[in-house]
């Protein structure tokens, strides 16, 4: 079974102790292909020297919504020749949108719209964070299209909204991520969204070592915990666990345009 994780961030604290044996679980699991996210073009070096320690690792740059205060039209000149420095990197972002936990919509919108124009530019996908902002997001993103004449390939990572506001983004032609999220008791409105996104655009990711899902729920995220997220969505899709790992590792190859896997040391 071959699985993919679209949305991980290996390089914090949590996994300074035991990285190696992190990497030797998710290979145990089946996870053949990573993408390392970025919260600030900072962390890159870091990010890089674990993509040096597990080569089925790939890379994105950018900013996070909520790290906008360092946002200045310099950084986003960074993300570009950052994005462009290395072969591993194969998506912008995380950027996006968060008005839950930050009020400083300009800047955040000015950040989201320049890695969006980079994106283009270089054709790769840009991942996106998007809280409590789904109908400003759709708005931002239809002017850039116009702009641009066109969107670049966008990922929307960690979907926790409804499936109303889904429906905008799969519209757009998104690839549609879902985390562990799926599997808490509470989240009955992200369930209703996998259901609703066609199949040649679903993607799934941990977001460790955030969101672990259950049975693993308490516990720091890793990897490996991406097979729970699949096994969820195959439930809810009535697919089996192969076909739904299947579908989700091929959309994952070729939204980020990631070499085929081939089999990794155990």
């Amino acid at each position: 079974m071959l699985l993919i994780d679209t949305h991980v961030h290996l390089n914090f604290d949590s996994f300074s102790d035991d990285l190696d044996a992190v990497r030797d679980r998710w290979r145990h699991a089946g996870v053949e292909r990573l993408i390392h996210s970025c919260v600030e073009p900072s962390e890159f070096s870091a990010m890089q020297a674990i993509a040096d320690r597990c080569p089925e690792l790939f890379l994105a740059v950018g900013l996070h919504p909520l790290s906008t205060e360092l946002w200045t039209e310099a950084l986003g000149d960074e993300i570009e020749r950052l994005a462009r420095s290395d072969d591993r990197v194969v998506a912008i972002g995380e950027t996006g949108l968060d008005f839950f936990k930050a009020d400083n919509r300009s800047r955040q919108i000015a950040a989201f719209e320049r890695q969006l124009e980079i994106a283009k530019t270089l054709d790769k996908p840009v991942i996106i964070h998007c809280r409590d902002a789904a109908s400003d997001m759709v708005r931002v993103l239809h002017d850039v299209r116009e702009r641009l004449q066109g969107l670049p390939r966008c990922v929307m990572h960690c979907w926790a909204g409804t499936a109303d506001e889904v429906k905008a983004f799969v519209e757009l032609d998104f690839f549609v991520s879902f985390s562990g999220i799926v599997t808490f008791k509470t989240a009955e409105a992200v369930r209703e969204s996998v259901a609703v996104v066609p199949d040649d655009r679903l993607l799934i990711e941990t977001d460790c070592p955030f969101l672990a899902p259950v049975p693993h729920r308490g516990k720091r995220n890793e990897p490996a915990f991406v097979r729970s997220v699949a096994e969820r969505v195959a439930e809810i899709r009535g697919l089996s666990l192969d076909d739904l790992a299947r579908q989700t590792a091929e959309n994952a190859l070729h939204c980020f345009k990631l070499p085929q896997p081939s089999s990794l040391p155990i």
